[in-house]
């Protein structure tokens, strides 16, 4: 059996996913006899497209210079092909714009509309349209897998699949490393925040424009699909309460440690409110994690609190996440196939 797919988006994470992808063909072919071939990369300014698949090894070894491969074609856009390159799975890794979630959006929308499964690591698309894509993807019959979009390679959204007999009742989580890592060393050190700040663009765990980080947006995107996806809501990020924490000084940190206490940056899902803002928590709590890892707490019906910790960013970690969704498509396919 012979899976097609094209990707979107050939940054950090796209290239990581490559790499894998190369490493992990023979197991796709041993554990589900199915030759994945890729017949179509795509960026801002064109793309590669080959109907009979791409040379995955050769596109890796170019790097940077994959433009200068034979296949490749200037001022083409996938929505003009994604329809006529005969795709089964479109996997979309391009950047996330939070205001409008494109040009993710479209690409997705026009994937299943030509019944095309879809693996995301963009989480815009989500946390603004979420009810749309997946009303639009039982109308076409088409899976949707999007574990990347939250904390990375940790496998909180497809943890739901095991937790059956036990409704997920709330979420508690960390989930921006970027916002961790400041109160961490604000916590350690006694720094100001503006100090720490700096000190994580430096370390390249903060932009140069860090108000999607600090300001709570990007976690509050985070806890909107959570709460969709194992709560069984329907909400977007309008609905989310969001407080950021530029305000925090070293002063009320330390307060907080005089009283046993620790300030983190949480994000809540309970009682049908969403909410991202600094928050007490015991110096015991598994939440309590320090630089830029993620970790979520679920409280469940039967089985009390689970609690996934990992790292919350990364393009291996992302395309690690990708990687698993892929095989639970492909095991879908093989299983459709046998029919």
């Amino acid at each position: 059996m012979k899976v097609k797919i094209c990707l979107i988006g050939k940054g950090t994470v796209g290239k990581c996913f490559l790499e894998l992808l190369n490493k992990k063909l023979p197991i796709f072919k041993h554990k589900f006899d199915i030759d994945i071939v890729i017949v179509g990369i795509f960026e801002i300014d064109g793309g590669l497209v080959n109907k009979s698949g791409l040379n995955i090894r050769k596109v890796i070894e170019m790097d940077k210079d994959f433009r200068k491969l034979n296949d490749w074609k200037f001022n083409i856009n996938p929505l003009d092909l994604i329809s006529k390159i005969d795709v089964d799975i479109c996997i979309e890794t391009t950047p996330t714009n939070p205001e409008t979630g494109e040009p993710a959006l479209s690409h997705i929308k026009a994937a299943i509309k030509n019944g095309i499964h879809i693996i995301a690591s963009n989480k815009g698309p989500f946390y603004l349209k979420y009810k749309e894509i997946k009303e639009l993807a039982n109308k076409n019959a088409c899976l949707i897998q999007y574990e990347a979009t939250v904390a990375s390679g940790v496998p909180i959204l497809s943890i739901k699949k095991s937790l059956g007999a036990s409704k997920i009742k709330a979420i508690r989580a960390i989930l921006n490393g970027t916002s961790n890592y400041i109160l961490s060393r604000m916590a350690s050190e006694g720094i100001d925040f503006s100090i720490a700040l700096k000190e994580a663009q430096e370390l390249g765990y903060a932009e140069a424009d860090p108000t999607l980080d600090i300001e709570g947006y990007d976690a509050a995107g985070k806890l909107v699909i959570l709460a969709n996806e194992l709560l069984g809501w329907s909400k977007s990020i309008q609905d989310v309460k969001i407080r950021g924490i530029s305000k925090i000084t070293p002063q009320a940190i330390e307060l907080a440690k005089s009283d046993g206490y620790i300030i983190k940056h949480l994000a809540i899902a309970e009682n049908n409110s969403l909410i991202v803002e600094p928050r007490l928590i015991e110096n015991y709590s598994a939440l309590n994690i320090s630089g830029t890892l993620n970790v979520i707490e679920l409280k469940t019906e039967y089985m009390g609190s689970i609690v996934l910790m990992g790292r919350g960013a990364g393009g291996y970690e992302a395309a690690s996440a990708i990687l698993n969704d892929l095989f639970y498509i492909c095991d879908f396919l093989k299983k459709d196939d046998n029919i």
